[in-house]
């Protein structure tokens, strides 16, 4: 049980893991019940008092301050992991404008808008890679770390001289990058297939190109999918450990003195 002494300290916990689970991918999903996720947090949090061992924390004046600061701190690390992730989407996006699909958007539970349909399509495949290979538990060990860089008695973050602020604009950069790397095969092959098609166009007028140009186009990049699936989730493992860098990167960055 938490006695009394503990109870501050447990609910600081609380919130840095509850406002973690809030943008992290996987857990923040939408279609995951909220009283499932409350109980995780609790659990996790339960646990992560007896591991981290803070020192006693008096309710005081100050300590709405550092309830503000574990919020603050759960959605940057969550953000930031959130952020390389969504280089997936960004993909599909690409490929889908190249295909033809850029018009059928799907509906994304885990963000309420609409996304790209490949890329909702690859984001589900990273999504199960990313539970297979026990990626999630990578997460879970930012969140617990992340007390050996930022403890709960640290009353503000140190912000410094905006490096942390110039580490999410490189991470933010950086996800195009990657989303482009991923898409270049199939987005680079569709843009040879248009060039072959305005050839044939002006060298066959009578053949209706915008009537057989979608569908060769879909099965292309189908095809495509099949060959390229290897080197995608190989992609999708080196995101992991790039997702893992920018987690552990931004906290040694808000706790710098």
């Amino acid at each position: 049980m938490i006695d009394l002494l503990s109870f501050p300290a447990f609910l600081l916990i609380l919130t840095r893991v509850s406002a973690f689970f809030l943008t992290i991918p996987v857990f923040s999903n939408k279609n995951l019940p909220a009283v499932h996720k409350i109980g995780l947090s609790l659990f996790l949090s339960w646990i992560m008092l007896y591991t981290v061992h803070p020192d006693p924390i008096p309710i005081n004046g100050s300590f709405l301050l550092l309830v503000i600061k574990e919020a603050m701190i759960g959605l940057s690390i969550g953000f930031t992991a959130a952020i390389v992730f969504y280089a997936i989407q960004v993909a599909g996006g690409f490929i889908d404008l190249q295909m033809g699909f850029a018009i059928a958007n799907v509906f994304d539970p885990q963000t309420g808008i609409q996304t790209p349909l490949m890329g909702r399509y690859l984001y589900t495949f990273a999504m199960l890679f990313l539970l297979a290979t026990d990626g999630h538990h990578l997460l879970l060990d930012g969140i617990f770390y992340s007390y050996k860089f930022l403890p709960l008695d640290s009353p503000m973050i140190h912000f410094g001289d905006g490096s942390a602020a110039k580490h999410i604009i490189s991470v933010f950069s950086g996800m195009f990058l990657v989303a482009l790397q991923m898409a270049i095969p199939i987005v680079g092959t569709l843009f040879l297939a248009d060039l072959a098609l305005g050839i044939v166009a002006r060298t066959v007028p009578q053949m209706n190109i915008f009537v057989i140009g979608l569908p060769l186009k879909i099965l292309i990049a189908l095809v495509l999918f099949i060959v390229v699936l290897p080197a995608f989730f190989v992609s999708i493992e080196m995101l992991i450990e790039q997702m893992r860098d920018a987690m552990i990167s931004l906290m040694r960055l808000l706790g710098a003195a």
